[in-house]
């Protein structure tokens, strides 16, 4: 049986906090917010082993006794690894489009956010937007909410213009390995724009391109490419010819085949640990060479 009771008396809609079973509330269907367990979740962690879940969930009633969770998906999920078999809700009776406008909004105000999961949001948010205002009929050309003005809503309430909005959006577009790319600041935001205007194909052969050559491309080289995919020119070779091309202040970088060092490292040994064990020899080279230098200078000295 659920237990219940009343919050905060002065809230008009008097809404109540119900304890449920964690098994009858399932996630929100296509998330767009990722639940990682870094050092945040860690501190949730501990605050809800020691307090408990302070503040409830947000859900809506399904069918068959089941919720669908809006808000409050990383508390579920310390509450899992903390063996936690409930939690304290709050059920709301929203429509899908409602429930899913709540749900970004209520992430959205998180510290950490990567840019596919703000793309994501960011796209879900404005066809909710459109399918809750409905579309114009033919004699109505003010819609309460047009085609025109949701990605402007989003981005005042977000602090962003509404070209910074229709960015984000695109990178939807993107392919996995690329979206990937720009979480982990790999490919930066505006280049990573340009390259959704691509042919799946096209993105395919540059993310190989780009694991291959170890290069990423700069603005201009991405709207370079984008203008020979809108021709329908974009070959194979010409996607490594631009990565290749050389960056105004591009600094040089040298590489060393695996097989040239590898006799001097553990077969265990990280990408890392070899790098850092080379520049530190490279440490040694040079005061050795130092030292040499400088017993040169003394003995011709001595030798005049």
């Amino acid at each position: 049986m659920e237990e219940t009771k009343e919050i905060n008396a002065n809230d008009p809609r008097r809404e109540k906090v119900r304890v449920i079973p964690l098994s009858a509330i399932d996630d929100a269907p296509d998330h767009p917010f990722g639940v990682r367990d870094d050092e945040e979740m860690a501190e949730l962690t501990e605050s809800i082993s020691t307090f408990g879940v302070i503040n409830p969930v947000i859900v809506r009633k399904k069918d068959n006794d089941r919720y669908e969770l809006i808000s409050g998906h990383r508390r579920k999920y310390a509450c899992t690894k903390l063996g936690i078999d409930t939690l304290p809700v709050i059920v709301r009776d929203l429509s899908r489009e409602e429930a899913i406008i709540y749900m970004v909004d209520s992430n959205l105000q998180r510290e950490h956010i990567l840019p596919s999961e703000r793309a994501k949001a960011y796209k879900m948010k404005m066809e909710a937007l459109k399918k809750k205002a409905g579309r114009p009929c033919k004699n109505n050309l003010t819609p309460l909410v047009s085609d025109l003005r949701t990605d402007e809503m989003i981005g005042a309430e977000n602090g962003e213009s509404r070209e910074q909005v229709r960015r984000y959006i695109r990178l939807n577009n993107l392919i996995p390995e690329l979206l990937e790319d720009v979480d982990m600041g790999k490919i930066a935001f505006r280049p990573a724009v340009e390259l959704s205007y691509l042919e799946e194909e096209e993105q395919k052969d540059l993310s190989y391109y780009i694991d291959e050559n170890e290069a990423t491309p700069s603005l201009s080289q991405a709207i370079q490419m984008k203008k020979l995919s809108q021709a329908g020119v974009l070959t194979e070779e010409r996607i490594q010819a631009i990565l290749l091309e050389e960056k105004p202040n591009q600094k040089p970088k040298i590489r060393v085949p695996m097989e040239r060092i590898q006799n001097y490292f553990p077969p265990d040994a990280s990408a890392k640990e070899i790098e850092d064990t080379i520049v530190e020899a490279l440490k040694d080279y040079r005061e050795k060479q130092e030292a040499l230098r400088t017993a040169g200078v003394r003995a011709n000295r001595e030798a005049r």
